[in-house]
Parts: C-alpha cells; structure tokens; sequence
C-alpha cells in the first residue's frame, strides 16, 4: 500500500503518458480500418480521409468511449489476486500499455492492420498469468474473446459477400446499371442509415444522457432508415446522365453513387471505430487511476477521470496524422482492388458487424471485421483477385500479436517492479 501513496501522482502520470502512446499506436494502425477502403477506392485521398477520421474517430472516443471500458477492464482478470498487493496490478496495468503501444508502433511501421484488442488483452494476460499466477486470468472470458474473433471476420466476409454480390446482379449485369441503380442504391442507402443510425443511437447517445431501450432504438433506426430511402430516391432521381454514353460511362457514374455513400460508410467506421477501440488506451489507464485514488482498493467499477477520454482521443488523432499511411495502404490497394461499390460493400458489412458485436458487449477487433469484409468482396471476384501474400502476412501478424503483446509486458512489468523495488 505505501507505494501507492508515496508514488501515487508519478503512477498515473506514467499510466496516462503510456496510455496515450498506446491511443496513438490505435490512431496508427487500426483507424485505417474506417479509411482504407475509401483511400482505395479512390472515394477520398488520403489527406481527406485523415480530416475525416479525426472528426469522427475523436467524436466516437469522446462521446461515446465509456462502455466498452468495463468490459476489457473488468472481464479478463481476476482482481482478488491482487487485493493485498494492489501496487502490482499497477505495475501491470502500466507495462501492458507500454507493450501495447510498442506492438503497435512496430505494426504499423511495417504496414500491418493489426487487432489492438488483441494487442492489450494479449499484454494483460502476460502479466497477470506469469507475473502473478496463471489463477489470475480469467481463461474461460479470454477463450470466448478469442472464439469472437474467428467468427466476426467472418460474418463480415459473408455480409461483404453478398452486399457485392447483390449490387452486382441487380445493378451491373443488368442491361441499363443506371437505370438499376436508380431503383436500387435507395434500399442500399436506406440499409446504410439504418446501421449508422443503430451504431449511434446504442454507442452514443447513452453518453450524452439520452437512453432508449433496444427496442426503441430500432424503432428509430428504422424510421431514419426510411427518411434516407426517400431523400436517396429524389437525389438519385435528379441525377442526370447521357443515355447514349458507353456501357463504361454507365459503370463509372454508378461507381460515383457509391463514392457518396462510401464516405457515408467510413465516417460511421471512424465513429463506431473510435467508441469501441478506445477502450483499448483508456481501460487500463482508468483502472490505475482508481486504483492510485482509492488507496490501493480496487473497485469493481471505477468512474472514469474527467480528462481519460480525452487523452485516449487526442492519442488516435495523432497517430492517425503521423503514422496512418502505411496500414491505410495494405487495407486499401494491397489486399485485393477495391471500387466504391466493392468499398461500400465492405465498409457496410463492416460497421454492421460492428453493431451486432457491439449489442453483445464482446471487444471484437474492428480490424479483422474490416479485413475479413475486404477479403469477402475479393472471393466475390474469386481467388485469384486476392493478393494471398499480403492475405498471408496480416494472418501471420494476428496470430504473431498476443503472444508478442505478452512477452513485452513480462518484460516491462518486471522492469517497473524493478524500479519501484519491489
């Protein structure tokens, strides 16, 4: 208990400078998920997809980045290990951000999308399992994150899957695409709305003191989903194109609805993204502040600290600014060619992923949702549309994250006991 007091202000300084490294290894790698495909698909360039995933992302941290929190911080380890000594899940808490951050920073450096959920779990299972006793993980809840995150790249890819492939036969193949798209980019738009509006009204609203059942909230989301069809339905209509032009024209002016709702897509990624993977930086930081505040009691729910949030938010800001690039290239033109309409396929798949997982509570990773999502567009063209070299090393740098996440914070938990000598 009396390094908690004696050193209690150097403790959360360490945690918050160590938590807003890891919030910008998010920036850095995993915001390309809401970006890289309409860097792609050339529906943005890259400096516009920057401006637009730092308003988005920010407003998803800020808003609403409290409830994911809970679910890392409570759910993986046990904290009656640590009762009588406190300052150790301290320690652990700081070296997992530490090693988090490290992980990431390499990952991004090399053009890698990598899980940052897997990335802290990865380092607080290392901690807790070798620092303290293997007891102290909670392997049952560590087994199920696992298990979700086979199964989300999945859904996304069949979701991916067929939205392309819908759009494909009901719009492309047809004799007259616009005619086609006429009729049917309205339900696509509709169906946009309807997940946008889902993904705000359950991660946001709740946040800013608004709270609706789930019920309602469909409700709602169903009713912006209908006032979108119609708004999509006269601008769609009002569109004007040469009837005479090519077949090629025809397919480039459908392309450029979907550009539209590409951008549509990717700000609710970024917004979605920011209020589910923020929770990654500011889990462990929230919980060393409870920790440090309450002299050494560790509580099973902490309220977050005024200034959390926003130290996780200015964090992805950043390293979306100065490091986002890399990985935003390997999602957006490495993995197979993306057009808008194969984009939005993903995008939408993606965030619609993100919603079902979101009403569960699991922390999915919105990465291998996304990558799974552009991996389904591309089986949609078949095998050989793939890049299965690039395909091979972002599967070999998943599997590579949770024990490299855990080797590290061994490693920096040891070091910070050390220091603090213990």
């Amino acid at each position: 208990m009396d390094i908690i007091s004696t050193y209690n202000l150097t403790l959360i300084l360490m945690a918050a400078a160590f938590a807003f490294f890891m919030a910008w290894g998010i920036g850095a790698n995993d915001v390309a998920n809401a970006m890289g495909t309409s860097v792609g698909s050339k529906a943005l360039t890259i400096k516009q997809a920057i401006i637009v995933a730092m308003i988005f992302e920010f407003a998803g941290a800020y808003l609403a980045g409290g409830e994911v929190t809970s679910t890392i911080r409570k759910g993986i380890i046990d904290s009656a290990y640590f009762i009588d000594t406190p300052e150790l899940l301290v320690f652990g808490m700081i070296g997992s951000l530490l090693a988090a951050g490290f992980w990431l920073l390499i990952a991004s450096y090399l053009g890698w999308p990598v899980s940052t959920t897997h990335s802290i779990i990865g380092a607080i299972v290392g901690f807790a399992a070798v620092g303290v006793s293997p007891d102290a993980v909670e392997w049952g809840k560590v087994l199920g994150i696992v298990g979700s995150w086979v199964v989300t790249p999945m859904i996304a890819g069949l979701l991916a899957y067929f939205i392309f492939i819908s759009a494909q036969k009901l719009i492309f193949d047809s004799e007259s695409p616009l005619d086609m798209a006429k009729r049917y980019v309205p339900f696509y738009m509709g169906l946009t709305g309807f997940v946008i509006a889902l993904v705000t009204i359950t991660k946001g609203l709740k946040h800013v003191g608004l709270n609706f059942t789930l019920m309602e909230s469909i409700a709602l989301a169903i009713g912006i989903a209908v006032v979108v069809f119609f708004l999509g339905k006269i601008m769609i209509g009002r569109l004007r194109f040469d009837p005479a032009a090519d077949r090629d024209m025809h397919y480039t002016n459908v392309e450029k609805v979907f550009a539209v709702l590409m951008v549509v897509t990717a700000c609710a990624m970024a917004f979605a993204h920011g209020s589910n993977d923020v929770a990654n930086a500011i889990g462990p930081l929230a919980a060393v502040v409870s920790i440090v505040q309450n002299g050494g009691e560790i509580s099973s729910k902490a309220t977050l600290a005024w200034w959390v949030l926003p130290v996780g938010a200015v964090g992805i800001v950043l390293g979306l600014a100065m490091l986002g690039k890399r990985v935003i290239a390997t999602i957006g033109k490495g993995i197979t060619h993306l057009t808008p309409s194969r984009g939005f396929a993903a995008e939408l798949a993606a965030a619609s992923t993100v919603v079902i997982a979101s009403g569960t509570g699991l922390p999915i990773s919105t990465t291998q949702t996304l990558v799974g999502a552009v991996l389904g567009v591309g089986m949609a063209r078949g095998i050989a549309a793939l890049n299965l070299g690039v395909v091979r090393n972002i599967v070999v740098s998943w599997v590579v994250t949770l024990p490299a996440g855990a080797i590290m914070s061994i490693i920096f938990f040891y070091m910070i006991k050390t220091a603090f000598g213990v």
